[in-house]
C-alpha cells in the first residue's frame, strides 16, 4: 500500500508544521490515544513560557493521523502566544478538520504557576455537532 506522507520517511522533518499526515483506519481500530509532556506555548499577557501535558484521544471513522506530523503539528505552538483553553480547543478543531473522526477529545495539563494548575478539556463529538 502507498502512502502519501509529506513528514514520515523524508530527511529533512527538523521543522515545526501544521500539516498533519493522516492514514486508512485499520479495521476495528476503535481509539487512539497520543500523550506528550514535551507541549510548550507562551501566555499571550505576561510572556511567559507555558509547560504543558497533553493527551490527544480520538475515535477514528476512516483516518488515522501519523504520529510523526502530530509531533511536528505540536512543535508549532512553541512560539506561539496562546492560552491553555484556546490551545486545546485550537488541537481539537485542527485534528477534527484533518481527521473527521467520530469524537476527539483533548486534555491539557498546563504545568504549576502562580501555586495554580489549570486543565482544559476540549470535546468534539461528530453527532453532537452535526445537528
Amino acid at each position: 500500500m502507498e502512502y502519501d506522507f509529506k513528514k514520515l520517511g523524508q530527511k529533512e522533518m527538523t521543522a515545526p508544521s501544521k500539516e498533519l499526515d493522516t492514514f486508512p483506519a485499520p479495521k476495528y481500530v476503535t481509539a487512539v490515544t497520543f500523550t506528550s509532556d514535551e507541549l510548550t506555548n507562551f501566555c499571550p499577557v505576561t510572556g511567559q513560557p507555558d509547560f504543558n501535558n497533553i493527551t490527544i484521544e480520538y475515535v477514528p471513522d476512516k483516518l488515522c493521523v501519523e504520529s510523526k506530523s502530530l509531533k511536528l503539528y505540536l512543535w508549532t505552538f512553541r512560539e506561539e502566544q496562546i492560552f491553555g483553553e484556546g490551545l486545546a480547543s485550537q488541537i481539537a478543531q485542527d485534528i477534527t478538520a484533518a481527521l473527521d473522526p467520530f469524537t476527539c477529545k483533548v486534555t491539557l495539563e498546563q504545568g504549576i504557576r502562580g501555586g495554580l494548575q489549570m486543565t482544559a478539556v476540549a470535546e468534539i463529538n461528530k453527532a453532537i455537532h452535526e445537528k
